[in-house]
């Protein structure tokens, strides 16, 4: 006995998807069969991302996506159902941050990590389940998925990022929040947490010494890699987690066991 991972004939939204994760899990999706739409504000780099997971055999689809836009999150899903068709799966990946001391926070900086990483998460989230409990309400079998990433920074507070770790603990409530009200149409909501991951976005900062001084501290002195939450991924997206459903899981080598 063991897992399938086969994702043919399901649709996968991915925000955030011209960067770092978000075009890491749509790769990884892709490469199980799923056909994946892949939405931000870069459309050029979602083309470019495009034509590698077409040259890769995958099928993928762009669509423009502005989360801290309330029309352009209810366009762009109209779109991609449009486009591809129903959307099974959602990776809800949309997010950035500031550094600075609490006291330094302006309103527009906190305006700018919120309106991001939790107000737009939660309507990117309601539009895709608005469609998707309609959908169950004609069948009551079909099984629908939605994944938040959150991090570890929402289950502990990091320094200089005080604000992203109140973005991301309102992403993990707002996780169970929903699988609470949604699971009983057929949504698993779940969210992944991850630790330190070297991205393109950061791997400079891990090769300064100030990044060089943070990886000493992890529990096993080292930053994980994209290709290191693809399990989890495909564990969270698939059939055999129908029994799954307002986890937060860590994916972070320990950092939080500390």
């Amino acid at each position: 006995m063991g897992i399938e991972v086969n994702f043919e004939g399901k649709i996968a939204l991915v925000t955030g998807a011209s960067s770092g994760l978000g075009a890491r899990f749509a790769k990884v999706l892709a490469s199980a069969g799923a056909q994946v739409v892949l939405a931000s504000r870069r459309v050029e780099r979602l083309k470019e991302l495009r034509a590698e997971i077409e040259a890769d055999g995958g099928a993928a689809h762009v669509v423009a996506l502005d989360v801290t836009d309330y029309a352009s999150i209810k366009s762009a899903i109209a779109h991609a159902e449009t486009e591809a068709g129903p959307i099974d799966i959602l990776v809800n990946n949309s997010g950035v941050s500031t550094t600075q001391r609490l006291v330094d926070v302006t309103p527009e900086d906190y305006n700018f990590v919120m309106d991001t990483n939790l107000r737009g998460a939660f309507f990117v989230a309601q539009e895709a389940a608005k469609r998707m409990i309609a959908r169950a309400k004609g069948d009551p079998k079909k099984q629908h998925r939605i994944i938040n990433i959150a991090s570890v920074a929402g289950q502990r507070v990091l320094p200089q990022i005080g604000v992203y770790c109140m973005s991301k603990a309102g992403v993990i409530h707002m996780t169970k929040a929903m699988a609470v009200e949604w699971g009983r149409h057929g949504i698993n909501t779940n969210a992944i947490c991850p630790g330190y991951i070297s991205t393109e976005i950061n791997e400079d900062y891990f090769a300064s010494e100030q990044g060089r001084r943070l990886i000493e501290m992890l529990p096993r002195k080292r930053p994980g890699k994209p290709e290191d939450l693809d399990g989890l991924l495909l564990l969270l997206a698939g059939e055999d987690a129908h029994f799954i459903n307002g986890a937060v899981i860590s994916a972070d080598d320990g950092m939080t066991a500390q």
